[in-house]
């Protein structure tokens, strides 16, 4: 018996793992402004961890895609324990490629710059040899590993990094709130990499389901960042400047001084050839996307803390 025809139809519509996260929720607004029909689960409706319940789930649900955007992303609590970071970030992609194997669906599973060892002088290309250098990065490369061994020909690994955006905790709503409460921020300027914003990314992640569906985009890895790069002190200061504040507030340091339990990768630039190849224009440059997306991110922080 083909495995697409164990349930008796076709697999139709999109299905959302995470889908009360951040990038969860614009991948939603994304697929919904796209006419295009879609199941929401977040924590509470499928926990990834559980290989029976996620069978269960896609044999009910019958999606033509998946796109995971669930994940473990404690990058600091994972060092400690790894064990309950891989439950989520590897076994629960894994348990996710099986059933989509059973059903046939397509898998988009979000994963990570922290893969690499973050040492490198030009963008990592999506070929790249892969040197995780904390517990995070170990735990998101098996999920990725999971996904490509089980889904060859309809697994798909998009590596993001720097990710922002209105609906969750991130590094641009914590400087726009840090703004209003420090005259000075000190501010690290040997890390660098391309904010992204989540808004962009789940816009990405319709273009390349739909491509896959299409036969146009072949599985395996791609990466979806936004194109140029600059280091947090940079990011820091634009965010300043779309406050109408003094960008000069902004203080340049390095990672020594903010020494965290994981390492953090000091260039995590990636290169987006893939998705050139197959026909999708890569993200924007950063400062265009944050332009546009600033506006609804701080008018979601300043509902959430009025003063």
């Amino acid at each position: 018996m083909n495995p697409t025809e164990e349930q008796g139809n076709t697999p139709a519509g999109w299905l959302v793992t995470g889908a009360g996260g951040m990038l969860g929720q614009d991948v939603l607004a994304r697929l919904a402004a796209a006419g295009e029909q879609a199941t929401a689960l977040d924590r509470a409706a499928l926990d990834l961890t559980d290989a029976d319940a996620v069978r269960r789930a896609l044999a009910h649900h019958r999606p033509a895609v998946v796109v995971n955007c669930a994940a473990w992303t404690a990058v600091d609590d994972a060092e400690t324990r790894e064990a309950e970071a891989l439950a989520i970030n590897g076994d629960g992609p894994a348990h996710l490629a099986a059933a989509c194997a059973r059903t046939g669906a397509v898998l988009l599973h979000v994963s990570t710059d922290y893969v690499f060892a973050g040492d490198a002088a030009t963008p990592y290309a999506e070929d790249a040899p892969t040197a995780p250098r904390s517990a995070y990065g170990r735990t998101k490369l098996a999920g990725e590993q999971a996904v490509l061994k089980t889904l060859p020909d309809s697994g798909y690994v998009v590596r993001t990094a720097w990710l922002y955006g209105a609906g969750g905790g991130n590094f641009v709503r914590t400087m726009i709130k840090l703004e209003g409460l420090k005259e000075t921020l000190d501010v690290v300027d040997d890390q660098r990499g391309q904010p992204t914003w989540s808004a962009d990314l789940a816009g990405l992640l319709l273009e390349l389901g739909r491509g896959a569906l299409a036969g146009t985009a072949p599985a395996g890895v791609y990466h979806g960042t936004s194109s140029g790069e600059t280091t947090w002190y940079g990011l820091t200061r634009e965010i300043f400047r779309l406050l109408g504040t003094d960008p000069d507030r902004v203080r340049p340091t390095t990672s020594e001084a903010f020494v965290r339990p994981a390492p953090r990768p000091a260039y995590s630039v990636l290169g987006h050839e893939r998705f050139a190849a197959a026909g999708i224009e890569p993200l924007r440059d950063w400062r265009a996307a944050l332009t546009e997306a600033f506006p609804e991110i701080h008018r979601v922080r300043e509902k959430e803390n009025p003063a």
